[in-house]
């Protein structure tokens, strides 16, 4: 049994959760709530759910408007704001990447963005030998990397620009999508389609045999703080949409972005290219 399940079967205070279900769920809507809007979202009746509000509002995590609705107070704001101070969005990346690689036993990176390229600061290997020549401290293209298309493609739209012309005005070799070349309104294209699912993969492109997993994991301003990737062999991980490796990485991401922001990032319409 994990921790989390743990903590789950034991006994706790049971007026304590539902208060602090009732604080949630006034967070999670987009504006000031209404007790009749509250008290049917937390299927509670209004007068029993009135007294819980009464208490929170004593504590100044809640305050109630002049027209009847309730929103979050300095309380829990302060409270919000010591959880961020105290979270360390790299040791969170660094966490989902010790519970991916000891579940699937595969190789697991986790990079930053130094600048001008991706920065592995992590590396665990699987029981299984992988030919690659990357290793932790290793610096990867934004171009040739799945890590680095994340981050490229979540860069200002400027930087992403200039970073992606000057590239292709080199002689560097061409990118490389599902084992084919790709030309430069493709790749700006390729691009687009990781910001707006938050994943890159990579069958076999530039390493033989050797298939990635990229997510990106964000920060509170909606930056990516860092990217995990899985990496195996082609054989024995598939990346298809339906993989079970595609998955755990999208999963992983995702859990680390909530506990590093509290909550998942949507993205906009206005952030494409």
């Amino acid at each position: 049994m994990d921790d989390d399940k743990a903590i789950a079967t034991r006994k706790g205070i049971g007026s304590l959760e539902l208060g602090l279900e009732v604080l949630e769920l006034i967070s999670e809507h987009s504006g000031p709530i209404s007790l009749t809007k509250l008290s049917e979202l937390a299927e509670m009746s209004p007068s029993r759910l009135h007294k819980y509000l009464v208490s929170l509002t004593k504590l100044g995590y809640v305050s109630q408007l002049d027209n009847a609705k309730y929103m979050l107070s300095n309380s829990s704001i302060r409270l919000g704001m010591s959880a961020l101070k105290h979270s360390n969005p790299v040791q969170v990346a660094f966490e989902y990447a010790d519970k991916l690689h000891q579940e699937l036993d595969k190789t697991i990176t986790v990079t930053i963005w130094n600048g001008d390229v991706p920065l592995v600061i992590k590396w665990l290997d699987s029981s299984h030998f992988l030919a690659v020549n990357i290793r932790l401290g290793s610096e990867l293209s934004p171009f040739t990397s799945a890590a680095g298309r994340i981050f490229l493609s979540h860069l200002p739209k400027l930087r992403c620009k200039t970073l992606v012309e000057q590239y292709y005005d080199s002689p560097a070799p061409m990118p490389r999508y599902m084992g084919k070349p790709i030309k430069k309104a493709i790749f700006y294209e390729l691009l687009e389609d990781i910001k707006k699912s938050s994943l890159c993969c990579f069958k076999e492109d530039f390493l033989p045999d050797i298939n990635v997993v990229s997510a990106p994991i964000f920060s509170l301003d909606g930056s990516v703080s860092t990217v995990i990737s899985l990496v195996g062999n082609s054989k024995e991980t598939p990346v298809n949409a339906k993989s079970i490796y595609v998955q755990a990485v999208k999963k992983a991401s995702n859990e680390a972005t909530c506990k590093i922001s509290g909550q998942l990032r949507a993205t906009s319409e206005k952030d494409s290219f």
